[in-house]
C-alpha cells in the first residue's frame, strides 16, 4: 500500500509519498522542485535513514546517510530555524517598513535568566519578539513567561527605531 500526503509550505503545494517496507519500516519521500528525490527510511528498530536517489533512475539509491537520534533532531531543526527564518524574511517583503532582524543577547545582558515579559519590549519599542533560537531548537511566540538564557538570539519584527529600541533594551542599555 502506497501513500502520499500533500501540504502547503510558502504558497507551493509539496507532495510526500509514504511506501511501506514489509519487515523494515517506512519510507517518506519527497520530490524537489528540480526533480531531485530525498527520502528518510524509518526502520522498525527506530534507526533512520536519509537517501538520496539517482535523477535518472529514481528506484536507484546514490546516498543513504544513517542518523542518530540526535542527528535527526538536528537535522530537523536546522531545517524547520531556516523555513522559519524564510517564511519571516517573506513578511518582510510584504509589509513595507518592517523588518526582521536577529539580535543576540549578550551573556552580560540584564535580562539572562529574566522573563521577556521583563523587557516591556512590545510596549516600549513597538516591535515584536517572534521567536527564540537556543542551540539548535527554534521556540516559535514566546510568551511573556519565557525566561532568556545567556546566547539566545532574539528574532524580532518591526520598524528600523523598534529594532534598534530592543537590541538596545537587551544589551541592558535602557533597563527600567
Amino acid at each position: 500500500m502506497h501513500g502520499s500526503a500533500s501540504d502547503t509550505v510558502g504558497g507551493v503545494r509539496v507532495r510526500v509519498e509514504q511506501t511501506p517496507l514489509p519487515g523494515i519500516g517506512v519510507r517518506h519521500d519527497l520530490v524537489t522542485s528540480s526533480g531531485r528525490t530525498v527520502g528518510v527510511v524509518s526502520h522498525r528498530n527506530g534507526r533512520r535513514d536519509l537517501v538520496l536517489y539517482d535523477v535518472d533512475d529514481p528506484d536507484a539509491c546514490l546516498a543513504s546517510i544513517p542518523l542518530t537520534d540526535g542527528e535527526a533532531e538536528a537535522l530537523a531543526d536546522v531545517l524547520g530555524a531556516s523555513l522559519m527564518l524564510g517564511q519571516l524574511a517573506g513578511l518582510r517583503q510584504q509589509a513595507a517598513g518592517l523588518l526582521t532582524e536577529q539580535i543576540a543577547l549578550p551573556a552580560g545582558s540584564a535580562f539572562v535568566g529574566r522573563r521577556l515579559g521583563d523587557t516591556k519590549a512590545r510596549t516600549r519599542t513597538s516591535a515584536s519578539i517572534v521567536a527564540v533560537l537556543r542551540d539548535r531548537e527554534v521556540i516559535a511566540s514566546p510568551g511573556p513567561s519565557f525566561y532568556f538564557e545567556a546566547n539566545d538570539v532574539v528574532v524580532a519584527v518591526g520598524t528600523r527605531d523598534g529594532l534598534d529600541g530592543v537590541t538596545a533594551i537587551l544589551a541592558g542599555d535602557h533597563d527600567d
